[in-house]
């Protein structure tokens, strides 16, 4: 298991900026609110960009009747030019207009999508599921596509990624676990003792920092309880393998020398003994033991400074105080 200090991080944040300038004239939202995609934010004074759509939408209509009427008129001169009544100029000067006026309506009908768009602007909408912050500007405010602190900060909180780092030296067992399927991350508080959440490791940075030596992981956690919050500090662990059948025992009863790490085992007639251990990883209150222990022996926990080679000593059942004046031993898993 590998764990790295990180930091909470929103999947999408965004501030709402109006894209046209006007009143605002309503807010649709409680600061902290948990709003949709699609709902209604806020509310810019509409009749400006009506007015205009109305304007556009009028222009094409006058032209749409302009375009008839010359078609009408074509459609009557061309049999007559057939039998000598019309002129060939005339006929042609009307096809010519014909064509004027249709590309006026396509220049038409893009006014009128803009000015579509300019009105929908004025109705600011969520882009995406997620929680407001603080409202930035008042009511009865005129506001600008150009206004730095826009309206207000949109947060998506469900789901929420954790980025951590790790030393350099670990990133090879972590491809190496990988390359073999999906890899279980957990996060905890930044005491390290509550859980908060569970989720997967997404990728590996593509680069480390050369003056720390650690390279950025990144973990994606459904965060269905909101206690993942963005910008806050925890701690990140993933597991990158699984030791099958592994000894362990308590990290209170690893004990370190001059020689090296040790334990304090009891032997059949109540004696301690040193041992000296290699432990493969330390983890939450566990020690992993890669060498120098059997499944079955006894180890000291607790009062292992009154200690020595062939003290003593008494085991006490988990339940019981232990005296200042004895050691705590228990068997091995």
């Amino acid at each position: 298991m590998l764990e790295g200090l990180g930091t909470v991080q929103a999947l999408k944040v965004a501030t709402i900026h109006s894209q046209v300038a006007g009143l605002l004239e309503r807010v649709d939202f409680t600061e902290g609110q948990t709003v949709k995609r699609g709902d209604v934010l806020a509310q810019i004074d509409p009749r400006l960009y009506q007015a205009r759509l109305a304007q556009a939408q009028a222009q094409l209509a006058r032209d749409k009747a302009q375009v008839t009427n010359v078609q009408t008129n074509l459609g009557r001169n061309e049999p007559l030019l057939q039998r000598g009544y019309a002129t060939e100029q005339q006929v042609t000067d009307q096809k010519a207009q014909v064509d004027q006026l249709q590309n006026t309506l396509k220049a038409d009908q893009a006014a009128i999508d803009d000015a579509e768009t300019e009105f929908e602007f004025a109705t600011l909408r969520a882009p995406f599921d997620g929680v407001t912050g603080i409202l930035q500007v008042d009511i009865g405010n005129v506001i600008r596509p150009a206004d730095p602190g826009g309206i207000v900060t949109m947060t998506q909180v469900q789901p929420v990624s954790v980025v951590f780092t790790l030393p350099a030296a670990d990133i090879p067992p972590v491809q190496a676990a990988l390359a073999r399927g999906p890899i279980a991350a957990t996060v905890y508080d930044q005491g390290g003792t509550k859980k908060l959440d569970t989720g997967s490791l997404l990728l590996i940075n593509n680069q480390a920092n050369p003056t720390s030596g650690t390279v950025q992981l990144k973990a994606n956690f459904p965060n269905a309880e909101r206690q993942l919050w963005p910008g806050t500090f925890v701690n990140a662990e993933i597991t990158t393998s699984v030791v099958k059948d592994a000894l362990t025992i308590p990290t209170d009863a690893v004990q370190q020398n001059d020689k090296g790490q040790f334990v304090y085992v009891v032997g059949a007639d109540g004696k301690v003994a040193i041992k000296a251990v290699e432990i493969g990883q330390r983890e939450r209150g566990t020690a992993l033991i890669a060498k120098g222990l059997d499944a079955g022996e006894t180890v000291v926990v607790q009062g292992q400074y009154r200690l020595v080679a062939g003290t003593l000593v008494k085991a006490s059942s988990p339940g019981d105080v232990p005296n200042t004046s004895t050691a705590s031993a228990g068997m091995l898993p």
